[in-house]
């Protein structure tokens, strides 16, 4: 069932699934224009591992405010001290993926395995961002809706089911401008080639062969940082695999979850 916490500043909206089973949890940590939704179906191939799914700020029901991934990966570790747990598996895509990298350097205790999906230590470049930013607050969200569903989804996807576009394009116009921009701006000014370099637990890395935002080579090189990273990806799949793959998501946190135990 949803819930609500404010650990410090702001009210967080999060949902723990199978509650109370299994001896390793599992936490997922979204992409920018997204709210937890993104799991539904990876979750649903984890049988009873029990799950924490998030809003971090400006996004679905959290409430919006200035942030940093330092500031997001806080957020979670709240959460997770709430909750009481420790050594996780947290999994999580585009900034999702900077955030678990974070925890894992700042929180250790909290972190048994990483998932790290389309992600890198930075990602993007200032005018990159800027320019975002700029059209976001001068037209809004849907001004860049269309542009950002070619990157989010895989040419294939968008054609074999336009009413799923049309719902995750939905779900991004829906976010906050002002939570939008402020996670641009935490992206935007993020780089955690150092810390992420020291990463010692079992960590694997997923790419989508079609992804314009955080291309393959971006994740190779994420994995290459990373002792002993895994690496896959994926053909004809784009900046979600937890949409458009999530068979092959749950299959590998079940695979990571078997490592852990």
């Amino acid at each position: 069932m949803p819930s609500f916490a404010r650990p410090r500043d702001v009210i967080l909206h999060y949902e723990v699934a199978n509650h109370g089973v299994g001896r390793v949890p599992v936490v997922f940590l979204n992409s920018l224009g997204t709210d937890y939704r993104i799991w539904r179906e990876v979750v649903a191939g984890l049988g009873k591992t029990e799950c924490l799914l998030w809003d971090k700020r400006g996004h679905g029901l959290s409430d919006c405010a200035a942030t940093s991934i330092d500031t997001l990966a806080e957020d979670v570790a709240d959460l997770m001290d709430m909750l009481g747990w420790r050594h996780a598996i947290l999994c999580g895509v585009s900034v999702g993926g900077l955030i678990a990298q974070r925890i894992a350097h700042r929180r250790p205790d909290l972190v048994a395995g990483l998932i790290l999906s389309n992600t890198g230590t930075k990602i993007g470049d200032d005018e990159v961002w800027n320019t975002r930013i700029q059209a976001v607050r001068e037209s809004g969200i849907d001004a860049i809706a269309d542009t950002v569903m070619e990157r989010w989804l895989s040419n294939r996807f968008r054609a074999e089911h336009p009413d799923a576009v049309a719902g995750y394009r939905n779900m991004l116009t829906r976010i906050p401008a002002e939570g939008y921009v402020a996670t641009c701006e935490a992206i935007r000014d993020a780089d955690l080639a150092e810390t992420t370099s020291q990463i010692k637990v079992p960590t694997i890395c997923i790419g989508g062969r079609e992804d314009q935002a955080t291309p393959p080579e971006l994740v190779e090189a994420l994995a290459d940082l990373i002792k002993g990273a895994e690496r896959h990806i994926l053909p004809d799949v784009g900046h979600l695999p937890c949409v458009e793959a999530p068979g092959f998501v749950a299959g590998q946190i079940r695979a990571l979850l078997g490592r852990v135990a």
